[in-house]
C-alpha cells in the first residue's frame, strides 16, 4: 500500500509524527509531501527533527499568501506528484489550505483520499478552517474520526458511511512527549520564573488577530492578568502587533518565539494553564492536565469544556476584571477525566484503517 501524506502547517506536522512512526517498519510505503504553508523553521523543519520523521520526498515551498493564491498554488503543486506517484490513498490532515487542496487534487485524479481529523466542527462559517474540513469531508472517500462527536457531526450530513472513529493521533504524540519530558525533569525558557505561577499564552486566527481593537484588547487583557504570561507569539501575530503598533511585551506578559513540540508540552505542564485560540492547544492543555480559557465563541473540541477544563471566553475585556482573573487562574478541575480522544494508539489504527479499506 502507497499512502502519500499531504502536510503543511505546525498542527499537522505533529499529527505526523504519531503516523509516520505507525508507518515505520511496516511494508507500506509512505510519502510526504509539505506544501510550506508554515514555511518558519520554528513551526516547520524542527518538527521533522523532534519527531523522528525523514525529509519530505516533496517540498514545494508555498509559503504565504491569500486563501485563493495559496490554496491556487498548492493545487497546482501536488497535480503532478500525484499524477507521478498514483497512490492508493492520498491522506490529508485536518482544516488548513493544505487539506483542501491536497483533497481536491486527488478526487480530480480519481485517487482515493482519507481525511484524518475529519467530522470536527465548529459551526462558525465566518472560519476558513471550517470551510476547508468541511468541504474536505464531503469529498473523501474515508472519513477519520477523532472522536464520537465527530462521528455524529458526519452521520448528521449523511457521511455516517464514511466515518470510522480511529481516535485522536495528537493524543499519541502528546502522552509519549508528556512522558519523556517528566522522565527528563524538562523545564521550559521563557524568559519568566517558572518556578512562580504562571500562563502559557498563544494567540493567531484571523478573527482576533485582523482587528485592531480586538487584538490590543485581547493582549491588554492579558497584560493585567495577575500571574506572568508566556505569550508564545506566532509570526502572524508578530506581524499583526508591528502593523498595529502594539507591544507584546507589556505588563504581565512577556513574547516568546514559538516552541519546538517538547518545549511546549514543558511549559504547559509547569503552568498553572493556558489562554489561547487555537484549538489544538485547547485538546493539549486538556491532556496534560491543565484548565485552558479559550479567546474564542466556540470550539471544535467540545469535550475539554467538560467540567470546567476549557472555558469560553470570547472578549475578556468585557468582563469585570475579578472575574476575568478569576477565570483564567482557576485551578485545574478535581473530577477524573475519561478518554473521549481515545487511549494512544490512533496511529496504528489509521494504518490498520487504510488497510481495510484500500480499494
Amino acid at each position: 500500500m502507497k499512502v502519500v501524506s499531504i502536510v503543511g502547517a505546525r498542527p499537522q506536522l505533529v499529527k505526523l509524527g504519531a503516523v509516520a512512526q505507525a508507518f515505520a517498519g511496516t511494508a507500506h510505503r509512505h510519502v510526504v509531501v509539505h506544501t510550506g504553508q508554515h514555511y518558519d523553521p520554528e513551526l516547520s523543519d524542527v518538527f521533522f527533527t523532534e519527531f523522528g520523521i525523514p525529509a519530505p520526498d516533496f517540498h514545494l515551498g508555498i509559503g504565504s499568501g491569500g486563501h485563493g493564491a495559496q490554496t491556487g498554488a498548492m493545487l497546482a503543486a501536488i497535480d503532478p506528484i500525484l499524477e507521478q506517484e498514483q497512490p492508493d490513498w492520498v491522506l490529508v490532515y485536518g482544516d488548513t489550505n493544505s487539506t483542501i487542496a491536497g483533497a481536491l487534487s486527488a478526487v480530480k485524479q480519481h485517487l482515493p483520499v482519507a481525511h484524518l481529523e475529519a467530522g470536527l466542527r465548529s459551526f462558525n462559517r465566518r472560519m476558513p478552517e471550517e470551510h476547508n474540513r468541511v468541504l474536505t469531508d464531503h469529498c473523501a472517500d474515508l472519513l477519520l474520526a477523532p472522536t464520537e462527536a465527530a462521528v455524529h457531526h458526519l452521520a448528521a450530513e449523511g457521511l455516517g458511511d464514511r466515518a470510522v472513529n480511529v481516535g485522536d493521533v495528537m493524543v499519541d504524540v502528546c502522552h509519549r512527549t508528556r512522558d519523556a519530558v517528566l522522565a527528563a525533569g524538562q523545564r521550559p525558557e521563557l524568559g519568566i520564573d517558572t518556578d512562580a505561577p504562571f500562563l502559557v499564552a498563544t494567540l493567531h486566527r484571523a478573527e482576533n488577530t485582523d482587528d485592531p481593537e480586538l487584538l490590543a484588547a485581547l493582549i491588554e487583557s492579558m497584560a493585567n492578568l495577575p500571574v506572568p504570561v508566556a505569550l508564545l507569539a506566532h509570526p502572524r501575530l508578530q506581524a499583526k502587533a508591528d502593523q498595529y503598533g502594539l507591544k507584546l511585551t507589556q505588563g504581565a506578559v512577556t513574547a516568546a518565539k514559538p516552541l519546538p513540540y517538547r518545549e511546549l508540552v514543558a511549559a504547559v505542564l509547569a503552568s498553572q494553564g493556558v489562554v489561547t485560540d487555537s484549538g489544538g492547544l485547547q485538546k493539549e492543555a486538556y491532556l496534560l492536565g491543565r484548565p485552558c480559557t479559550t479567546l474564542r465563541t466556540e470550539t471544535e473540541w467540545v469535550e475539554t469544556l467538560e467540567d470546567g477544563w476549557n472555558a469560553l471566553v470570547a472578549r475578556p475585556d468585557r468582563l469585570a476584571a475579578a472575574d476575568w482573573h478569576a477565570l483564567a487562574v482557576r485551578p485545574a478541575p478535581t473530577a477524573p477525566q475519561g478518554q473521549p480522544y481515545g487511549d494512544g494508539h490512533a496511529g496504528a489504527a489509521v494504518v490498520a484503517t487504510l488497510e481495510q479499506h484500500l480499494r
